[in-house]
């Protein structure tokens, strides 16, 4: 698949039962009226309740696209050129197809058109979908595909953990209290009790950071997890990006950052370059008056954890996040915390609703700072650098293929011409991958590969050459 200026999204709406062949045509028909190449299509989106609808995900699945659903009441407050209280009464919004093309924010090209049973609306797509992430690339496929899309580390999380998040249960009747597990965390970075703050996951970090602390001028380093930047948006900023480069390695160069930015973001290691940045480097971007927040969500993959800031407290602005969801899988718990001066926690934390982490994951953070589970996690981090060398030297044996900067994470990026075909053959060949081009700065080019054993790494390789060998075709 070649590179196109114009991405596009089709919005769809369909009666129950409507099949993939009208649902194909309708489309297919709509963009060869309005001179688009159905190659540029990126996603069909529609609303919730239709996202299952087997003429519709059947026909993303002919287009080789995601079905993107959002809930009614999120389309319902789309501006749509033609309304219909037919639609409204259906489904809670005037037009599925028109709203769902619009919702992600581009240009509506083709308005709706009808078959009998469907409908469909063309527009261009976001230049960059930051609401995307890698469970949306198993989601859709169902359980099938092996998942190198999400950089949760395999076959967690370990038995010792499970049993003790089971044990919490019998506590559920009473609220969270969240003293011990705070006081474990601070204890496990040296740092007293008032630079802590648990946190529903880094996500919630990121919305309490856009929401209370206030910048004027925030400037997110990118290519990085999009998050932070959405959180920001949400939240009524301006965002500036500076955009790293691949011919650099995607190394960050502190004179790239405004002088005047009050409030920075970068990653480290960062995801999805799997780039890791000298503390040093970080270091400099700290001074008075500046928020300088380093996502370190993936450190502990990183053996001894070489150039965490995570325990420093003479870097005035300083937050870091931790993440516990990866490394222990327990994203489906929503686990992580702040390390912050205690007047920047403080904000956070009457930003917070009431009992924000729940008990099974407040036992689950206790657990896994405790220096048994830091063990086992140096340990991992040790597997994850020998399988991402074999998967790097697997990598390297294929010409059409161009890993990006120096990996130090338990993820590789790559970039190979046709990305995204390459991609959907992958997905017939039984792996999901991460599309690229949802971070700023990357493009349809790029793809994310997650570190798995030597065993899943083999069978990655012979899908891929023969994904190669068909797309060059």
């Amino acid at each position: 698949m070649g590179e196109y200026t114009t991405r596009l999204v089709v919005g769809v709406g369909g009666r129950a039962g409507v099949s993939v062949e009208e649902v194909c045509a309708l489309v297919e028909e709509t963009l060869r009226g309005a001179g688009l190449a159905a190659e540029a299509v990126t996603a069909l989106a529609t609303v919730d309740s239709k996202a299952g609808e087997a003429g519709i995900a059947g026909a993303a699945k002919r287009f080789g696209v995601p079905v993107v659903g959002y809930p009614a009441d999120r389309l319902a407050g789309v501006d749509v050129p033609h309304p219909s209280e037919a639609a409204r009464a259906a489904t809670g919004t005037p037009s599925v197809a028109e709203a769902a093309a619009l919702v992600a924010g581009g240009e509506l090209l083709v308005p709706k058109r009808r078959s009998l049973s469907a409908t469909c609306a063309v527009a261009t797509a976001q230049a960059h979908d930051l609401r995307h992430h890698g469970d949306a690339e198993v989601i859709d496929a169902g359980s099938g595909l092996e998942d190198l899309a999400v950089n949760v580390r395999a076959h967690t999380p370990p038995e010792w953990l499970r049993q003790r998040i089971a044990a919490s249960l019998g506590d559920l009747a009473a609220y969270p209290d969240g003293r011990s597990a705070r006081a474990a965390v601070a204890a496990r970075h040296g740092l007293p009790v008032e630079r802590v703050l648990l946190t529903a996951g880094a996500a919630e970090a990121f919305v309490l950071i856009a929401r209370a602390l206030g910048a004027e001028r925030p400037v997110v380093v990118h290519p990085q997890f999009t998050e932070p930047e959405a959180a920001l948006r949400d939240a009524g900023h301006r965002v500036e990006r500076v955009v790293l480069r691949a011919e650099d390695g995607f190394r960050l160069d502190p004179a790239a950052v405004p002088q005047d930015a009050d409030l920075v973001v970068v990653g480290n290691p960062t995801n999805p370059t799997s780039v890791l940045h000298p503390a040093a480097v970080l270091a400099r971007l700290a001074r008075p008056g500046r928020i300088l927040v380093v996502d370190e969500a993936f450190m502990d993959a990183v053996p001894g954890e070489r150039e965490a800031l995570a325990g420093r407290t003479d870097l005035p602005g300083l937050v870091v996040l931790r993440s516990l969801t990866k490394t222990w899988g327990l994203a489906g718990l929503r686990i992580g915390y702040v390390l912050a001066e205690p007047a920047v926690i403080g904000k956070l934390a009457a930003a917070q609703p009431l009992w924000p982490v729940s008990t099974p994951a407040l036992v689950a953070a206790e657990a896994c700072v405790a220096p048994a589970a830091l063990a086992e996690a140096e340990e991992a981090a040790r597997r994850i650098a020998v399988d991402r060398a074999h998967l790097l030297a697997g990598l390297a044996e294929f010409e059409e293929v161009r890993v990006a900067g120096e990996a130090e994470g338990p993820f590789v990026l790559i970039q190979v011409a046709d990305g995204a075909q390459v991609r959907n053959r992958l997905r017939t060949l039984g792996f999901a991958v991460r599309r690229g081009d949802t971070f700023p700065g990357l493009d349809r080019t790029w793809l994310r590969l997650a570190v798995r054993d030597r065993a899943t790494t083999g069978r990655l390789l012979q899908a891929l050459d023969r994904a190669l060998a068909l797309t060059s075709r």
